[in-house]
């Protein structure tokens, strides 16, 4: 269990997560708020207390037992750039660079250009499966890193999901951990309206998947999920129920703010909101 401390500083790094993602979108006038903002809380506490990644990336002595990350849902590259600045990886401001040519920082994130991007994402539904060969190969090599992949909500309407999710039984990846960024929003709407996904934690449990469902704003129920999941002897899935626009009162659990950028006012206020 984390200590009041811990968790103060986890809250402080997930405030400032947040800013930056609003003032990154702002500032580039595109992006996607909604499913980033949701996801700064789980992010915070598996860089800061769950995930080894190290700091100076390749130039460590142990870069090669490092854990893999993969965001699936690529849109929300904000996200995963904030943090990368938290951990250091990337400097506070290359983050206004956001989504402008020739930036390394594009709208999905892409691989060889940033230290701490695994492999280029986007096109949603095929994050599982390629955090599926990862982790084979990681056994192979009997490396004992892990493989955490995040994926969205909406992203398991595609049925490449559920393929990954039965070949990771099959090959008994338990060096892969899924979380599941339950928002209950799309682009489109509800999830239960789009195509409803119904009890996801069964539904990837009868795959032959050990799961438990947390509260993706609570950062002890975050942290005893993922180190539940390092220990587990099957592949482990996290079904954490979020809010989409987390943090930012008129975001919140608006699906208008999927992919919309803030106005001056509205990043005023925004920025107001997370103190």
């Amino acid at each position: 269990m984390l200590t009041n401390q811990e968790i103060d500083e986890l809250k402080v790094s997930a405030t400032e997560v947040r800013r930056n993602i609003l003032k990154m979108i702002h500032n580039a006038k595109s992006g996607h708020p909604g499913g980033s903002l949701s996801g700064a809380d789980i992010l915070t506490v598996l860089y800061k207390k769950c995930l080894n990644i190290p700091k100076d990336w390749d130039k460590s002595s142990d870069f090669e037992l490092r854990d893999r990350f993969i965001l699936s849902k690529g849109h929300a590259s904000p996200l995963l750039y904030a943090i990368l600045s938290e951990h250091g990886l990337i400097q506070e401001e290359e983050l206004m660079t956001f989504r402008k040519i020739k930036s390394r920082l594009q709208g999905h994130p892409s691989r060889g250009y940033i230290a701490g991007i695994e492999v280029s994402t986007g096109s949603l539904g095929h994050g599982l499966s390629l955090g599926c060969g990862i982790a084979m190969g990681l056994k192979l090599d009997k490396n004992p890193a892990h493989v955490v992949v995040y994926l969205g909500d909406g992203e398991l309407q595609e049925g490449s999901n559920w393929e990954a999710f039965m070949q990771a039984s099959h090959r008994n990846l338990n060096n892969l951990i899924a979380i599941i960024d339950r928002n209950r929003l799309q682009i489109d709407g509800n999830t239960e309206d789009v195509m409803a996904l119904g009890n996801v934690s069964e539904k990837i449990k009868s795959f032959g998947w050990e799961t438990t469902e947390i509260d993706g704003h609570n950062y002890n129920e975050i942290y005893e999920a993922v180190e539940k999941a390092k220990k587990s002897d099957k592949p482990f899935a996290i079904i954490a129920n979020t809010i989409k626009g987390k943090g930012v009162s008129f975001m919140e659990n608006q699906a208008g703010w999927h992919g919309k950028s803030p106005n001056d006012e509205q990043l005023k206020q925004a920025l107001a909101e997370l103190i």
